[in-house]
């Protein structure tokens, strides 16, 4: 009995301490309910600065890329993928050799070109990658036949989160400059201040042209960003026998250059150029330097549109333009020049637009010296249906001497192309195109004769593509 009690005891005392306990902690709740709540401090964090308050990578404005503005629609853009192909050409031309007897003289070229082309992409490298060697054969002129190569490469690669290392070559080994696998995509268009000059054209010779460019860039902060290139071109004759007045020529530049992004689509910047431009008449050498501080703004309404200009005082000093070992055409020149020019890109799902201007110092393109160059060219391309697409390019080309003790030495360029692409299937394209080019250089006897050129070609290609890493 005395457990029994004792259990009761024990159950009471814990039913009285089980009640205190309850009524006290809902008084605390009460309490706690109907006090006013004072504010907790937030944790002190620091404001973010440098390339952390803005991680939006910057653009590289055209006027210092160094690059081609892009020719693909936005609906044709892949990556990773190796395509390959055959493409048969004929085009029948009414100025195969310039002036003969008086009159030009016309043929009928046929070409082959076996394609490849690579593009890969990985966190931190691009590759491109495109070749095309062939054949060209004349029905007439078959001394002219040509082993054709056509090469190029884009390479990017990212050092850093903000340092990347870019380099860009072009090079073309034909008898005609226009005897291109796809001419539609292979006449770029650039904004850049210091672009490769091949704007005189001659008729069927052989002739190899070589163009690249070496850059870094870095962003130094949210909003700014420096760079560094490196640009040089080259254009040879091998048998200048087929070219009377025309020459060799080369040129190195390299440029600096510091850009802000005022806002998302504005941008200012400053370049610093210098050029080493090299002409090689018979037997001798002309040397022209310039130096150039050139102010650029690019306008970007979206990353796939951009409106550039850029301008400022460039400096040449030309070197006495020499024929032989002795024999001295003109005299050293010093002089100060405007340098200026605009571009514009625009990419669409089913439409690409680039055209530009520029009024600079350039190496002659095949004229015995340096010359001062007014440049315009345009590309653009709509795709019509499904399986039709047209393009139109073209551009002029003023070139004067710098030094020149020959009275009418100067010249242009007019050219355009259009052409129709049909695709049929999936891997067959034809392509019907016309060039139509006219040249007034009145020293230049393999083009003062016959100044004008028509070129009428079809092109059938079969071409297949494979993912890479499937």
């Amino acid at each position: 009995m005395s457990l029994f009690a004792n259990y009761s005891v024990s159950m009471k005392l814990f039913e009285q301490v089980g009640v205190g306990l309850f009524l006290l902690s809902s008084g605390l709740l009460w309490a706690q309910d109907n006090t006013p709540s004072m504010p907790v401090p937030a944790p002190q964090v620091p404001a973010l600065t440098g390339l952390a308050a803005n991680p939006d990578p910057m653009l590289i404005p055209p006027p210092v890329s160094g690059q081609v503005f892009p020719t693909l629609f936005t609906s044709e853009e892949r990556s990773n993928y190796l395509r390959g192909g055959l493409a048969f050409t004929s085009a029948y031309t009414n100025n195969a050799l310039g002036s003969v007897n008086g009159e030009p003289v016309s043929d009928i070229a046929y070409s082959v070109f076996p394609t490849v082309a690579l593009d890969e992409t990985t966190p931190r490298m691009h590759t491109l990658v495109n070749y095309a060697p062939g054949f060209t054969f004349y029905q007439r002129t078959s001394s002219r036949n040509e082993q054709d190569q056509n090469a190029s490469i884009d390479f990017a690669y990212r050092l850093s989160p903000h340092v990347t290392f870019s380099a860009r070559d072009l090079f073309q080994k034909s008898s005609n400059v226009f005897n291109q696998p796809d001419l539609a995509s292979a006449e770029g268009v650039s904004g850049g201040a210091a672009v490769a000059n091949f704007s005189v054209i001659p008729p069927i010779a052989d002739r190899l042209s070589n163009s690249g460019n070496v850059g870094i860039v870095a962003q130094i902060a949210a909003n700014a960003m420096v760079g560094a290139s490196g640009i040089f071109t080259n254009l040879h004759y091998p048998n200048e026998a087929e070219v009377p007045g025309l020459f060799d020529t080369s040129s190195q530049a390299g440029e600096v250059f510091y850009s802000l992004r005022v806002s998302p689509m504005h941008y200012l910047g400053v370049t610093y150029q210098y050029q080493r431009l090299l002409s090689y008449p018979t037997g001798g050498e002309n040397e022209t330097q310039t130096q150039a501080v050139l102010f650029f703004y690019t306008l970007y309404p979206n990353s796939r549109f951009s409106i550039s200009f850029f301008g400022g005082p460039q400096y040449a000093n030309a070197g006495p333009q020499l024929s032989g070992s002795t024999a001295v055409l003109s005299a050293a020149s010093r002089s100060w020049n405007p340098a200026a020019g605009a571009s514009l890109s625009w990419q669409r799902r089913v439409t690409t637009l680039a055209m530009s201007y520029s009024h600079i110092i350039s190496n002659g393109g095949g004229l015995p010296g340096a010359v001062r160059l007014d440049n315009a060219s345009l590309s653009i391309r709509q795709q019509l249906t499904r399986t039709l697409r047209a393009s139109l390019t073209g551009g002029y080309a003023q070139n004067d001497l710098l030094t020149s003790a020959v009275p009418n030495d100067n010249g242009h360029t007019l050219s355009a192309t259009p052409i129709l692409e049909q695709q049929f299937r999936q891997h067959v394209t034809v392509q019907l195109g016309y060039t139509r080019l006219h040249q007034d250089y009145s020293n230049v006897p393999v083009i003062s004769q016959t100044p004008d050129t028509n070129r009428e070609f079809i092109s059938v290609s079969y071409e297949f593509s494979r993912p890479l890493g499937r």
